[in-house]
């Protein structure tokens, strides 16, 4: 009798967890409308060169993650445009303690970026200026830290605009989906 309980007690369970994750959703994943991204190469107002590519690259390897978004450099067959410009680069600036010792080595990057709905002209998202920074320490610097370091922060870079992005055409959406109702 006692097995029979905890059976239906473990049935009762994963019913109870199919149920509650109907109403999840994954934010990394669109799956709405299907939308076509116009994304050009940033502009590059640094002296580092590449970091240009290395951000479209690491952008356009986020958006693959939904099968919904497409990404063109054909501007006329886009629904959006995501353009950016990278406006400052710091390799390295350190830090320092008590009795002048360095600590930490920063490397600081910043950057501007706008989502914008290309029939309608507005602008979904601007940010018009964002500075992202990443430590490594000071014992070890050399110019593979830095690179690698500098990886990081493009990636957290892509993955913040790509989400970003995501919430905005959601919330679009779901705007016309309330118009149209």
């Amino acid at each position: 009798m006692n097995i029979k309980f905890r059976g239906l007690a473990v049935i009762a369970l994963l019913v109870l967890c199919l149920c509650s994750c109907s109403a999840y959703y994954f934010p990394h994943v669109y799956d709405g409308p299907s939308r076509v991204i116009y994304m050009p190469t940033w502009e590059n107002r640094t002296n580092k060169l590449g970091l240009d590519a290395q951000i479209y690259q690491s952008l356009s390897r986020w958006f693959l993650k939904s099968e919904s978004i497409n990404l063109t450099k054909d501007r006329g067959a886009a629904d959006l445009i995501m353009a950016g410009e990278i406006v400052s680069i710091s390799l390295p600036s350190i830090s320092w303690d008590g009795q002048s010792n360095a600590t930490d080595i920063k490397v600081r990057l910043g950057v501007r970026y706008v989502l914008k709905d290309l029939q309608s002209g507005e602008i979904l998202w601007e940010v018009p200026q964002q500075l992202w920074t990443e430590d490594y320490p000071a014992q070890t610097p050399n110019a593979t830290i830095e690179d690698e370091t500098l990886a990081t922060i493009v990636d957290d870079l892509s993955e913040s605009i790509y989400l970003g992005t995501l919430k905005k055409i959601r919330r679009q959406n779901s705007q016309t989906t309330a118009v149209t109702n």
